[in-house]
């Protein structure tokens, strides 16, 4: 029984990892529900083989007192803001003082929050919130209810990666239809929705607001021989991780100020707000040299 529900919760990842990350479904929606129902019947006789990283886990329904605190092994740092072609100037010029080479990636800023995901041999272990930096709250049962964040990797590796915890415009909409039906006040940005629902006590209202993430930040990438922030993207997509395509690697301020006009002018048509966009050094060994701010 223990290699049949391997094999479906093999099944179901898979495919919710080319539903909900590549968007590239290879299965029925009734397959899926046939594996799934199937997978829960095993678990519902037989409870002491349900595994952590089950894809049941991921509907809700554990209700906590409070969220616990818990401390980033590394801060969290936050962005410095420039705001026209002028300080992309200074900033280059002041980057090329000790980086006469450098290389930017470029990523639009999803308007969200950041958030923390960290894995233990391969197996989803803990989500939290930034918070200050510092500090920031477990949010790991309502992190499961993400669907395209992976509850198990490709390989049995320690590692944690950041990113962006939001609300497409889409479920934007539903959640407040849903406000609006129960009589209650709307949400006022998908950013507040977004902030509002993973910080639910109660898991099956977080699933319920269908939220979604990208990651842009692999926080032990040099344990892995990642040189690169491009490389670092390229890694985490390999192990499942949902990260923006929307990106460029530039070499001069020029190619940054196209880019980011070029995100401009689609930036009405995309299905998740953005608040910007992040200019980082490309090379990884560079960006700690010169530390943050």
């Amino acid at each position: 029984m223990k290699e049949r529900m391997d094999e479906l919760i093999d099944y179901i990842n898979k495919a919710s990892y080319e539903y909900y990350v590549l968007d590239n479904p290879t299965i029925t929606d009734q397959e899926y529900d046939d594996y799934y129902n199937e997978l829960l019947s095993i678990e519902e006789k037989y409870p002491e083989l349900k595994r952590e990283d089950s894809p049941t886990n991921r509907v809700g329904g554990a209700v906590l007192d409070k969220f616990e605190k818990v401390n980033h092994d590394h801060p969290m740092l936050s962005f410095d803001d420039i705001f026209n072609e002028e300080e992309i100037i200074l900033f280059d010029e002041r980057i090329k003082k000790v980086v006469s080479t450098a290389h930017y990636t470029l990523e639009p800023k999803m308007d969200g929050l950041s958030g923390s995901l960290i894995y233990k041999n391969g197996v989803l272990v803990r989500g939290a919130t930034r918070g200050d930096g510092v500090t920031g709250e477990d949010i790991t049962t309502n992190i499961k209810t993400i669907k395209s964040v992976p509850l198990r990797l490709t390989e049995d590796i320690d590692i944690e990666v950041r990113g962006e915890i939001y609300m497409s415009k889409k479920s934007f909409l539903e959640a407040n239809r849903e406000k609006i039906k129960s009589g209650e006040k709307e949400f006022a940005n998908p950013r507040n929705a977004a902030a509002g629902s993973i910080r639910q006590l109660n898991s099956s209202v977080c699933a319920s607001r269908k939220l979604d993430a990208y990651w842009y930040y692999f926080q032990n990438a040099s344990d892995f021989a990642v040189q690169t922030q491009e490389e670092a993207l390229e890694a985490m997509s390999k192990m499942h991780f949902r990260t923006n395509p929307l990106r460029k690697v530039c070499t001069t301020v020029d190619e940054i100020w196209q880019f980011i006009q070029e995100i401009q002018e689609k930036r009405e048509d995309l299905p998740y707000e953005i608040d910007g966009m992040v200019i980082k050094l490309n090379n990884l060994a560079d960006q700690r040299r010169l530390g943050s701010t």
